[in-house]
């Protein structure tokens, strides 16, 4: 990247940098300001690139792939069950792809501010655990948020979100602790507390999903990691360590991940009913979704359509509407918005993502290895979106794509720059 003068540099580079470096913080205050973020850098990168002619920025074979996945989508919108929410997602989806190309490319330019984003997630983690914590124990957080239902919300309030942000972020958090803060560093015994706190945090926010996705990126570390095998080992042991002793005390977390899970899933009653995938609202829910997807094969019922359809009778079970604003299942919600035109891309990505991480492992068995332990620590968090059996968030959310495509920026770039 280059610049004329100072306020060409603070416009396109300082501008967008300290956005990028703010999402963490704005993603806890909600959707609007990590989207409208990511849309200010992204326009301000098209802008300079319109400006400075310099378009080789996109001659990148993951935006082709992105770019044809969005052309896709915004054909699906306007010919397929067409209406404006489902236009409207499509059209503006384009961002994500440009956000990731300008914020690789920011990052190319200089890395600095790498840190700020670093120390803004290490911020909001030791917010999050301060305040999480007093209110499990009070009864409430700090701002008057009350903790009902097992479920722990900190700062997100009703939106009991608490434990997918910090399971969605760990691995990037874990990741730049590696290239930022070396053993040495009067900051890493304090990040290794962060980080088992933030564990013990996930499963008292009693966010199952969570708390799944937060033990896969666990073992995937452990699994293809070079050298965090023992540090790995050692958070997630004494996470559970005190878990177990918190669980003698207080067992409501325990009742809700494993108890409440098992009896929805209709697996420790004593009777002839049948077993349900997850709990009965969600597999009667899967159900209605495969129908229509049964219905509409290949371009699937359009994007943002299921909340409309699932008022259909015909895609009632057992005499029930179950009508959400998406199936609970990325892997279903794609197959049935977007057929099976769009669920190609999807399997590609888990096509590749597959064949590089089993390259990697059949390296490492030779003592070699494709990846470095930055990368798989952001892998780890490609595999929690990338898991098809578990309930999820809509896949169209800006939230939870925010959260996806952050990890992208840096397995690109660490990539480009070949991290050691």
């Amino acid at each position: 990247m280059t610049f004329n003068n100072i306020s060409e540099k603070f416009i396109f580079y300082k501008l967008p940098a300290v956005l990028f470096s703010l999402i963490p913080f704005f993603l806890i205050t909600g959707p609007f300001l990590s989207d409208f973020a990511i849309s200010i850098i992204s326009l301000l990168f098209l802008i300079y690139c319109i400006k400075k002619k310099k378009f080789y920025y996109f001659k990148e074979k993951y935006f082709y792939f992105f770019l044809v996945f969005w052309i896709y989508l915004l054909l699906n919108s306007l010919f397929n069950n067409f209406n404006l929410d489902s236009l409207k997602i499509s059209f503006f989806y384009f961002r994500y792809g440009v956000f990731v190309i300008a914020v690789v490319s920011l990052l190319d330019f200089d890395d600095k501010f790498l840190k700020y984003f670093f120390y803004c997630i290490f911020w909001c983690f030791i917010a999050l655990i301060a305040d999480g914590f007093y209110q499990y124990f009070v009864g409430e957080n700090i701002l008057g948020f009350k903790y009902g239902s097992s479920r722990l919300s900190s700062f997100f309030g009703e939106k009991k979100i608490l434990g997918s942000y910090l399971s969605r972020l760990w691995p990037i958090f874990f990741g730049l602790s590696l290239l930022i803060i070396n053993q040495k560093n009067k900051l890493f015994l304090p990040l290794i507390l962060i980080f088992i706190l933030s564990e013990v945090l996930i499963f008292l926010s009693g966010d199952r999903t969570a708390f799944f996705y937060i033990n896969l990126s666990a073992i995937f570390v452990i699994l293809f990691s070079q050298k965090l095998l023992k540090i790995r080992l050692l958070t997630l042991l004494s996470s559970i360590l005190i878990l177990v002793a918190i669980n003698f005390i207080s067992p409501q977390s325990k009742e809700r991940i494993f108890d409440q899970t098992l009896d929805e899933m209709n697996l420790l009653k004593d009777n002839k009913d049948p077993s349900y995938l997850f709990s009965k609202a969600h597999h009667e829910m899967y159900i209605s979704a495969f129908k229509m997807f049964e219905d509409n094969k290949v371009f699937g019922i359009g994007v943002k359509n299921f909340r409309n359809l699932c008022k259909d009778p015909r895609y009632y079970v057992n005499g029930n509407s179950r009508c959400f604003t998406h199936p609970h299942s990325s892997y279903l919600q794609i197959l049935t918005e977007t057929g099976l035109v769009g669920f190609l891309f999807l399997l590609t990505l888990l096509f590749y993502f597959c064949k590089y991480v089993l390259k990697h492992f059949m390296l490492k068995l030779k003592g070699k290895f494709y990846f470095n332990d930055f990368e798989i620590c952001i892998l780890s968090g490609v595999a929690i979106y990338l898991w098809p059996l578990i309930p999820t968030g809509n896949i169209f959310n800006n939230w939870i794509n925010i959260c996806l495509f952050l990890n992208l920026i840096f397995l690109i770039w660490s990539r480009k720059s070949n991290n050691p």
